[in-house]
């Protein structure tokens, strides 16, 4: 039976209308990311998600985490991220076209489903506050959040929080606790063939281990290695002055100094709680390492 057009009008008007409300109601519902500016988030979804699982399987909630100021993770380790992670970091705006485009190309050309062409800021927008999930609706959500943070935050504030929150093994998140638990050695001291090792494992953190690594790993950073010299890390800015007297002392750690300002020391560092000792024998990787 044909629908007259007055029916197929009303079906697009009604259709257009739940599209409407969608959209609203997933922008009025987003987080406030603002705070995020001067305060380093204290959990993240995937951090909640991932204990969860753990009391699932009746294993122990022991997250290992110990945040780092932007100036004290080393320039290799963020050097090798980029190139394992978001190549155009500097160049777009949270949203990276052109790797959608190839990624979109390569999954018609292989007749399958390829990796994704998330960027960092995607990837942070993701893992503070939705889920692996691939619903189309937690999507837009991950791309309105992700606007919301590179108009609230620079580049560096964005890299220094994903560096210090991603996923990098079992209860294992952010740059120092990855250094301690891997290779015995704070997140400033790491060496570029152990960032390299690190970034090459965040494809799949809990598959690929830095301390054990597969030939796949050891492939990846041998690229990654190659691919480092031409990448230079966004540079430390100073924020804003805290409204209220006293509330850059409060969140000191997550204030970035200036360019000018002289780098600290990992000596000079007060940890923060959790305490991360080093071990007293590191796992060595599979293998040697090219040095």
């Amino acid at each position: 039976m044909k629908l007259s057009r007055r029916s197929v009008l009303r079906w697009l008007s009604a259709a257009g209308g739940v599209v409407f409300w969608v959209l609203a109601y997933t922008y009025l519902t987003l987080p406030d990311v603002r705070p995020l500016v001067r305060t380093n988030p204290s959990t993240t979804a995937f951090m909640d998600l991932r204990a969860r699982e753990a009391r699932d399987a009746g294993k122990p909630v022991r997250p290992v985490q110990q945040w780092v100021p932007y100036t004290r993770i080393s320039q290799h380790l963020k050097r090798a991220v980029i190139v394992a992670e978001d190549s155009a970091f500097f160049e777009h705006e949270g949203i990276d076209l052109e790797s959608i485009k190839e990624s979109i190309q390569t999954s018609i050309d292989r007749g399958k489903p390829v990796r994704g062409a998330s960027t960092i800021t995607q990837q942070l927008a993701k893992n503070l506050y939705l889920s692996p999930s691939r619903n189309p609706l937690r999507k837009l959500r991950e791309l309105y959040i992700t606007r919301r943070l590179e108009a609230a935050l620079p580049k560096a504030r964005i890299f220094e929080i994903y560096l210090n929150v991603i996923e990098w093994g079992d209860q294992i998140w952010g740059a120092e606790a990855a250094a301690r638990t891997y290779f015995g050695v704070t997140a400033a001291s790491l060496t570029r063939e152990q960032s390299a090792l690190l970034a090459g494992a965040i494809i799949n953190p809990r598959v690929y281990s830095p301390a054990h690594p597969r030939a796949r790993l050891i492939g990846r950073q041998r690229i990654i290695l190659a691919r480092m010299g031409g990448v230079e890390p966004p540079a430390p800015v100073a924020m804003p002055a805290a409204g209220e007297e006293g509330a850059a002392a409060a969140n000191a750690d997550s204030v970035l100094p200036s360019e000018s300002a002289p780098p600290q020391t990992p000596d000079a560092e007060e940890p923060a709680s959790p305490v991360l000792p080093a071990p007293e024998t590191p796992p060595a990787p599979e293998g040697e390492v090219p040095r």
